[in-house]
């Protein structure tokens, strides 16, 4: 039989052997990944260039993409999937907004994708086995020679991938006069995160993923934010040592996806591999305290084992768990001004549900700072 890698073919190779085949669009190469599926309708601008997404081959169950186009000024200078996977692509496009395509963004930022696949079949695999190990080659290579290369191909998860996301050097974000000042711990901020706490009067210093606690606890913040990123938090000891102390300075802290991950491992909850992870903009979460609905932005693959928190209701409390699958999604820590949260409140793409816990932050700031006067 004819090798189907033929010019003008993708080869997409899992590492259970599976092997299919499509169209390339893209940047034109070869690339090793995890890769998983993005459950989200729209945002795949935002998607492709998500921190969290480093070195991951995305799967979009969004049957059609590309069709709105891409902004040209849209800020993606520190990491993003490698692969992308989709069925039907459009490389035109008809949103006034837009001003490039899919295809030439996907250039831009050395994306190898490949389409015409049979995206439903290819989830459903994902969703039963799990996490795999996959390449896309739109190179003309053999299938055997990428088979063997995946084989030795393993996914970096500690803080090396980290440090492929975060910014080198620490630097001050907002205004200097306002009122509060927020230090901003980066495992692979978002600037749409910065924004928002700029709007709420707040003067920030983003600390690069690496630093101690010494140098942040000299700026003297009245509140720490600990940023979502990539990789396997069990593996980052330098990061869990800090959240540690930030939990000892009684400083008011707010943790977002991987920062949530490490304040809890920080207070001796455990983290453990999703199957196969949580990946979209229309997660269900529901508010336990409040008894609100939220759609929820997501990008995880990691979770905290829930079974684990009901053994330290001394410490913490769930605060918020997804609806499809009863996952922990929010904790609050009982005798500290400290709360968390599995998903992305910052989603700049939407939805917008969950931003009010930015508000709830600074307010916990706020009383903080109110009470040490009085002292």
């Amino acid at each position: 039989m004819e090798d189907p890698n033929t010019e003008g073919v993708a080869l997409l190779i899992l590492s259970d052997g599976t092997v299919l085949t499509g169209q390339p669009f893209g940047k034109k190469g070869t690339v090793f990944g995890e890769i998983n599926f993005n459950t989200s309708m729209t945002g795949y601008q935002e998607m492709l260039t998500d921190p969290s997404s480093v070195s991951q081959i995305i799967v979009s169950s969004n049957s059609h993409i590309g069709n709105y186009g891409c902004k040209s000024d849209f800020k993606a200078d520190r990491g993003g999937v490698s692969g992308f996977v989709c069925r039907n692509f459009s490389d035109h496009f008809s949103r006034y907004q837009g001003d490039l395509s899919l295809e030439e963004f996907m250039n831009n930022n050395n994306i190898v994708g490949i389409c015409g696949v049979d995206t439903r079949a290819l989830v459903r695999k994902i969703r039963d086995k799990g996490t795999l190990r996959a390449v896309i080659s739109s190179e003309g290579g053999e299938i055997d020679t990428l088979k063997g290369k995946l084989d030795e191909f393993h996914f970096d998860n500690g803080m090396n991938i980290v440090e492929e996301v975060f910014h080198a050097k620490a630097f001050d974000y907002g205004n200097e006069n306002s009122s509060l000042k927020v230090a901003v711990v980066d495992f692979g901020v978002k600037e749409s995160l910065l924004d928002l706490l700029a709007q709420r009067d707040t003067y920030l210093r983003v600390f690069p993923g690496r630093t101690g606690w010494n140098e942040i606890s000299e700026w003297n913040p009245d509140g720490i934010l600990l940023s979502g990123g990539p990789g396997n938090p069990n593996e980052m000891g330098d990061a869990i040592d800090l959240a540690k102390e930030i939990l000892e300075s009684r400083i008011p802290a707010f943790g977002v996806c991987l920062g949530h991950q490490l304040l809890a491992i920080a207070s001796g909850l455990t983290v453990d591999k999703l199957h196969p992870g949580d990946r979209g903009t229309n997660q269900p979460v529901l508010n336990l305290i409040s008894g609100l609905g939220e759609i929820t932005a997501q990008n995880h693959g990691y979770g905290v084992v829930r079974e684990d928190v009901e053994k330290h209701k001394d410490i913490v409390e769930i605060s918020h768990v997804n609806l499809n699958n009863n996952s922990v999604e929010g904790l609050r820590w009982k005798d500290k001004n400290v709360f968390s949260v599995q998903y992305h409140p910052e989603g700049d793409s939407g939805p917008h549900d969950s931003r009010y816990l930015f508000d709830e932050f600074i307010s916990i700031i706020k009383k903080n700072k109110q009470v040490k006067v009085i002292i």
